[in-house]
């Protein structure tokens, strides 16, 4: 799994209020080319949501974002996500996917928690709050002590479609991930076709660094 999430440079995030909008959105997504989303647990109907994009579109990389408490990471085991994410670094939470033979990809901010990612076996990281946390210019000099470790970064939080590529043509970034793919709003009025043409400008762009 890890090495097919490396194959991916853009990860949509996605807030869901609805999970009727669970279909339509995973299919706009896919119309655009990407098979890959990740549905934060943020809401009441990430759950549902995420269990409904399983069942329908089986060939999708099914990821579940913001797995902070013990109840919300046996719920993504349950589903069956493909790789799990959280904002921060939770030593259980990590060791609980692992037993589950499931890609769990951490938060990180500082060397500190990178090195704590590191001893638990974790090489892809999230850089998050990317933008807050320094951007570009701080993920550089992490990537002096660290990228000849291996570690890869996927920075999320103040990611756009105009600075994407800043990220994306640093090796040590393996992918970006985007909110703005998909905003609440658009999923709220079902703006399916402008969900479509943000996933090819974004791929497109994407691409310019393959």
């Amino acid at each position: 799994m890890l090495n097919e999430l490396l194959k991916r440079p853009v990860i949509p995030v996605i807030v869901i209020d609805d999970a009727n909008d669970a279909e339509p959105l995973a299919e706009a997504l896919l119309k655009g080319g990407m098979d890959v989303i990740e549905v934060t647990c943020r809401t009441a109907a990430a759950p549902e949501a995420l269990a409904r994009i399983k069942k329908a579109f089986p060939e999708m990389m099914l990821g579940a974002g913001t797995v902070v408490t013990p109840d919300q990471a046996k719920m993504c085991i349950d589903t069956g996500v493909s790789f799990g994410l959280a904002p921060g670094l939770n030593p259980e939470t990590v060791t609980f996917f692992q037993e589950n033979d499931t890609l769990f990809i951490p938060g990180v901010m500082t060397p500190s928690e990178i090195e704590a990612g590191l001893g638990l076996g974790c090489k892809l990281l999230k850089f998050f709050p990317a933008g807050a946390a320094g951007g570009v210019n701080m993920l550089k000099n992490l990537g002096a002590p660290y990228g000849p470790l291996g570690v890869r970064f996927c920075p999320t939080g103040g990611v756009s479609l105009g600075n994407m590529l800043d990220y994306l043509s640093m090796p040590i970034v393996s992918a970006i991930g985007g909110s703005w793919l998909a905003t609440k709003q658009q999923i709220a009025d079902k703006q399916w076709d402008v969900i479509t043409q943000q996933v090819k400008d974004a791929l497109s762009k994407a691409a310019e660094v393959a």
